[in-house]
């Protein structure tokens, strides 16, 4: 088995996913790591299942404040079966898009290329700027958009970062063009490593499937009330395995270990059908 510190995440250089790798190594200390990007989210995510030693770590957005869950690394996750994967970690990154082009005027471009999320983050801006006729694809990340456009098509426009744009040399046109001006994306540190114990708030993130049934999740909702603890964040989806059956998604404050989490966490266990405890990890800050 290979001792070799490892980190991955959805590359290419420069896209969010890897400044927030950086800021993440630097907020734990975590030195000695070979980056090792990956084309997809879920090839990225894949790799949790296939973890080779406790040193290797995982970077994946999560959550985004306009577009909400990122359905492939939250799926991911809630699929791993290896109790030993927690997520150790997460920061905040703030988002801000920019048009980047070799057209000289904006009327050249017929094409717009990103990831999904960023066009959709941008959605007004384009539609005002290039009206009903303009084409989007689909890019594996905003930094693959960036780093495909060349001088030899003027009809294409990327959005990406002002970093992006920067480290591969290419043209800003405009920048600060995402049509909610805050736009911050969450992303999260998963592996098997035990991280050394921090000052400062936690968050814990959980995953569970009740019965489809009325008033099911609001027993468990109800419970995290009376323990007086304050959930953050929700979101559902899809069973996969039975239409109309649905998992629960909850990030709350505390750790799994203070008193009042671990008898709320005993309580909802009697009510639901599956349960998974994703991890307890230091709260981001800003």
């Amino acid at each position: 088995m290979s001792s070799e510190k490892k980190i991955y995440y959805l590359g290419p250089q420069t896209s969010y996913t890897d400044v927030a790798k950086e800021k993440l190594k630097s907020q734990f200390n975590l030195t000695g790591y070979k980056d090792i990007e990956r084309r997809t989210i879920t090839a990225a995510a894949s790799e949790l299942s296939d973890l080779e030693n406790k040193n290797s770590l995982v970077v994946l957005p999560i959550e985004n404040s306009i577009e909400g869950i990122v359905k492939e690394a939250i799926d991911s996750i809630s699929r791993i079966e290896d109790k030993d994967v927690k997520i150790l970690g997460e920061c905040v990154i703030p988002i801000s898009h920019c048009l980047i082009t070799y057209a000289k005027d904006l009327s050249q471009v017929k094409t717009i290329i990103s990831h999904p999320q960023a066009i959709s983050q941008c959605f007004d801006y384009l539609y005002r700027t290039f009206g009903n006729g303009i084409v989007y694809k689909s890019e594996t990340s905003t930094a693959n958009a960036v780093k495909n456009i060349t001088p030899d098509d003027c009809t294409i426009a990327a959005i990406g970062s002002r970093y992006s744009a920067g480290f591969y040399h290419k043209p800003i046109v405009e920048e600060n063009i995402n049509d909610e001006k805050f736009n911050q994306t969450r992303f999260i540190l998963a592996g098997k490593m035990a991280m050394p114990k921090f000052g400062g708030e936690y968050k814990t993130s959980i995953t569970f499937s009740t019965e489809n049934k009325s008033g099911a999740l609001c027993k468990i909702l109800k419970i995290l009330e009376n323990y007086n603890i304050n959930m953050s964040y929700i979101s559902s989806r899809p069973s996969k395995k039975v239409l109309g059956e649905y998992s629960f998604y909850i990030d709350f404050d505390g750790k799994i270990t203070d008193e009042r989490v671990a008898k709320a966490t005993f309580e909802i266990l009697q009510h639901v059908k599956t349960f998974k405890h994703l991890g307890t990890y230091p709260k981001a800050q800003g």
